[in-house]
């Protein structure tokens, strides 16, 4: 069997964060809960960002290093959200366009809430498999944001959103496939998948999210489970406990990984509190450093993770990672694959850390004046041109960085423009 994996990889995590716990403080939840979450920080989407912008602003540091002639071996573009801003446009098109990537492209793309990251994954891991195009390459791109709005004469944002809103962050993260994978060499055959019909969350309109947030937390349980078991039919003596030296799991927040880890970890394995506690620290905690920076990214959350374990993890010796995503609705996936020693000095090289390390941190004030201006985004807006002086220091905090951003739309259509 052929080797078959992610060649390159980027996140970009925004250009704008705001602390999480003063957001607590500020909309007085409760402390205690508030913790279980394990956030820290969340990006943001100012009014010139968009999927659009943050998805090219992910790529284009893997298509850069590319020579031309690699780059024009880029034979599909797959972008994976359910922040789309056409009901028949996709992204990609926008994204190929600024990318300057070659025609003969296959432009598409996929909605299945937050597994949609993962889909794209498959998707060009079976492209390359294929070798109808021996050589070629898959740019997948998985972008999402959340603009949380007040309520039409409301002074703040509805109860039922109240702990959805520290969590729910904006970001992508973009992936090179190929027969060349530097970064995580996929088991090829080694996966399992779960889905059924459940109404855990939704988007019913297009600035709209609603949900039942136990019953979704009990869906991700289950597909956990279940999904590991499907893998296991496959890889008859994968032991959850010892086959992967890491796990990468979608990352709603923090605290719903860590509840998972630890009902695999006593039904599964049968481990006990310590045991459980020691483990999850050794083989889930590298994963959830970005995503407690970032917050959900829906179809990036496990991309997310998984580009933070290799980040953190101890490669000397080539290890395994297991991976499991999870799409509301549902549909859920455990796959596994390799990652060594030259792979994380690659993904390094990217100084990932560093890029959230110089975002602007913006104050609740600005906060605060950001949301309510967000109604003038609403899906299908037909003209607006955008002003990038709306934050001084977050505009000053880009200096020299070359970065897309949004200029208008006009009749419909998003004109970007490079930035430095």
């Amino acid at each position: 069997m052929m080797s078959v994996g992610i060649e390159a990889m980027n996140v970009f995590g925004g250009t704008t964060y705001l602390d999480v716990s003063q957001l607590a403080h500020h909309r007085k939840l409760d402390t205690a809960r508030f913790q279980n979450l394990l956030m820290d920080q969340k990006a943001l989407a100012l009014p010139y960002e968009d999927p659009v912008t943050f998805g090219a602003n992910a790529a284009r540091p893997i298509v850069d290093a590319l020579s031309v002639a690699e780059k024009d071996r880029i034979e599909m573009l797959i972008t994976c959200t359910e922040s789309g801003i056409d009901f028949g446009k996709s992204l990609s098109t926008y994204l190929h366009h600024y990318l300057g990537l070659n025609r003969n492209c296959r432009l598409f793309e996929i909605k299945q809430a937050c597994y949609s990251g993962t889909a794209g994954l498959q998707m060009a891991v079976n492209f390359i498999l294929s070798q109808v195009s021996p050589g070629a390459k898959a740019l997948v791109i998985a972008t999402d944001i959340a603009r949380f709005m007040l309520a039409d004469g409301a002074d703040e944002l509805q109860a039922e959103l109240a702990f959805a809103e520290p969590s729910s962050g904006a970001g992508a993260v973009a992936f090179l496939v190929s027969e060349r994978p530097h970064i995580f060499q996929i088991d090829v055959g080694a996966n399992g998948y779960y889905g059924y019909e459940v109404m855990d969350t939704c988007r019913p309109a297009p600035d709209m999210e609603v949900g039942d947030a136990d019953l979704s937390l009990l869906s991700y349980l289950d597909c956990c489970e279940n999904a590991f078991l499907e893998y296991k039919k496959r890889v008859p003596d994968a032991d959850y406990a010892r086959s992967f030296q890491y796990l990468s799991f979608h990352t709603p927040f923090g605290g719903m990984v860590k509840g998972a880890h630890r009902t695999m970890m006593r039904k599964i394995t049968g481990a006990k509190p310590a045991e459980i506690e020691a483990d999850f620290e050794q083989r889930v905690l590298p994963g959830l450093i970005y995503c407690r920076r970032v917050g959900n990214i829906m179809g990036g959350g496990v991309l997310l993770a998984l580009a933070s374990t290799i980040d953190h993890g101890n490669f000397q010796n080539p290890a395994r990672i297991g991976y499991f995503s999870y799409g509301s609705g549902c549909c859920s996936e455990f796959l596994s694959g390799i990652v060594r020693k030259e792979g994380q000095i690659a993904l390094q090289q990217l100084k990932i850390g560093q890029q959230l390390d110089q975002r602007y941190a913006l104050s609740m004030e600005e906060y605060d004046y950001l949301l309510s201006g967000n109604s003038q985004f609403r899906f299908g807006t037909r003209n607006i041109r955008l002003d990038d002086d709306i934050f001084p220091g977050a505009k000053l905090a880009q200096t020299g960085k070359k970065y897309l951003k949004l200029r208008e739309i006009k009749a419909f259509h998003r004109v970007y423009e490079w930035a430095s």
